[in-house]
């Protein structure tokens, strides 16, 4: 096996793809440790409803190490950059003890920004640079922009707000050249999990029902009570947000658990419109049928890694 032909392997797939047991037990078979891409599985206390289902890391009476995932406390606003500067020194972490990283989630815009080398520093507001350029009008702050840079988001001149922060952001690595994230070179081997779409449709139905069962109704209780207002408990995803509506007296009980479901099926939807993206874009990523056994999936990972 060479070892070095990848210095990460990323499992992925839309949601109740069983990716994270898949991604554990390959671990297990590569001396790994996996770094979570999942951006609502950071926040403590919020287990059920973020699908920690911490049982699927035991494989043959040990437990695989998982990071990134219990490092933010409900009410705070993890961002894609704190994971990328996360998700830098963990893998740095895993490689210096020579283990192999598996990163494992379906928050693509994550995975994309740590194998893509997307550039996040966190560039800090200029009070003064914004109130001279929030007096100009929004064709003119585009024309600066585009004299800087050549516009591939068209968000950044959709609003005066999105046109003013582009140029702080452009303003100030111009004028702080030095400054250059340290990004690892990555090898990754991309491997998605899928079921055929009715099989699919079934896990994501039968997986609510078991996680309702679980108590994820009294877990948003608790959150609500521990000081969590119902506008900011609504920010972390759609369990959230729609069972603080029916806590709340907004939606009754089987509203809220058919709405939810659709609204997860929708959300399996967008995640495989995004990996169909990154496939465009030049991202090969090795589908593997969620059906098959345990041991002909890991067969397979192992057969693309070698």
């Amino acid at each position: 096996m060479n070892a070095e032909r990848y210095n990460l392997v990323a499992v992925t797939g839309p949601t109740a793809s069983g990716k994270t047991t898949f991604a554990a037990n390959l671990a297990g078979m590569l001396d790994g440790e996996i770094i979570s891409a999942d951006s609502r599985q950071v926040y403590r206390n919020m287990d059920i409803g973020t699908g920690k289902d911490y049982q699927d890391y035991m494989v043959k009476d040990r437990v695989i190490p998982c990071h990134l995932i219990d490092i933010a406390e409900p009410g705070d606003r993890y961002n894609l950059y704190k994971y990328q500067r996360d998700f830098i020194s963990t893998w740095k972490d895993i490689r210096s003890r020579e283990k192999v990283p598996v990163l494992c989630g379906g928050s693509g815009l994550y995975i994309a920004a740590v194998t893509r080398n997307y550039l996040l520093f966190h560039v800090p507001l200029n009070a003064a640079l914004r109130k001279e350029l929030e007096q100009r009008p929004l064709h003119e702050l585009a024309d600066m922009l585009r004299s800087m840079k050549k516009l591939h988001n068209k968000t950044d001149v959709d609003t005066i707000e999105h046109a003013v922060r582009a140029l702080e952001i452009e303003i100030f690595y111009r004028k702080n050249p030095e400054i250059v994230r340290e990004m690892p070179v990555l090898n990754t081997l991309f491997l998605g999990i899928r079921y055929e779409r009715t099989e699919e449709r079934r896990r994501i139905t039968e997986r609510l029902q078991s996680r309702l069962k679980q108590g994820l109704v009294d877990e948003v209780k608790r959150l609500l009570n521990g000081g969590l207002a119902p506008e900011e408990l609504i920010y972390y995803g759609l369990e959230y947000r729609y069972i603080t509506l029916y806590i709340t007296g907004k939606l009754t009980y089987d509203d809220m658990v058919g709405r939810l479901n659709t609204a997860i099926h929708q959300l399996a939807k967008r995640q495989m419109t995004w990996f169909r993206k990154m496939e465009r874009e030049g991202t090969v990523i090795h589908w593997i049928d969620g059906a098959l056994p345990m041991e002909e999936k890991l067969q397979i990972a192992m057969q693309l890694y070698s």
